[in-house]
């Protein structure tokens, strides 16, 4: 018996260490990923708040012909006109902001951490930001695709043949959205790993060794 409880030890014991040791090494490898990938989503959404915000074309066309005189009318296109846009900007700027508070609190949150609970929060946090960004990118596209082939069923006509600076613009925004809800996606699966190995290091620390 005494020979057994023996041998129990240095398993336990090398259990112990493995784990911490993973888990010091996913520390050290998240240390650099988390901010790079924060950086890269904070990139695409600015560009894409930006480009959204910035989006306007004004343009003259005819309406109407009374006799050989013609009617015309200077139209404009801009993203305050549809809310969907609207939404979509709202979207995008709060999460560059939030990632930019998020590099910042890589550097500095660890002095305020307690018990790990800064992994809670930030995880939450992650998948609120990805539930909001995915909404404003998916209802944008929704009005790119309407106003590039418009809706016949519903007699809605296209735009886009007559605004083509305007929905050019628009794609390049919504492509970038989309490339910075890719980041977050990333981002917040990591989180939930590191989240998972702090409970594998916190029972490992748990363990009794007789």
């Amino acid at each position: 018996m005494a020979q057994e409880g023996s041998a129990q030890k240095p398993d336990v014991a090398a259990a112990v260490v493995g784990g911490n040791n993973n888990i010091t090494k996913l520390k050290n490898y998240c240390d650099w990923v988390m901010p790079f990938l924060r950086l890269l989503a904070f990139g695409a959404t600015v560009s894409a708040t930006l480009v959204m915000a910035l989006n306007k074309e004004e343009k003259t066309i005819v309406v109407a012909t009374i006799g050989t005189t013609p009617i015309q009318a200077t139209l404009t296109a801009k993203f305050q006109h549809t809310p969907a846009f609207v939404f979509f900007v709202v979207a995008n700027g709060l999460c560059s902001l939030y990632n930019l508070l998020m590099l910042a609190s890589c550097f500095i949150g660890s002095k305020y951490d307690y018990k790990g609970l800064r992994f809670y929060v930030i995880g939450t946090l992650d998948m609120i930001t990805v539930a909001l960004i995915s909404g404003g990118a998916s209802s944008a596209a929704f009005m790119g695709q309407l106003g590039k082939d418009g809706n016949s069923h519903a007699r809605w006509n296209k735009i886009c043949d007559k605004f083509e600076t305007f929905c050019s613009h628009g794609e390049g925004a919504i492509i970038a959205s989309f490339i910075g809800l890719l980041f977050m996606i990333i981002t917040s699966a990591i989180n939930i790993i590191k989240l998972k190995n702090i409970h594998k290091s916190s029972n490992y620390s748990a363990i009794n060794i007789p």
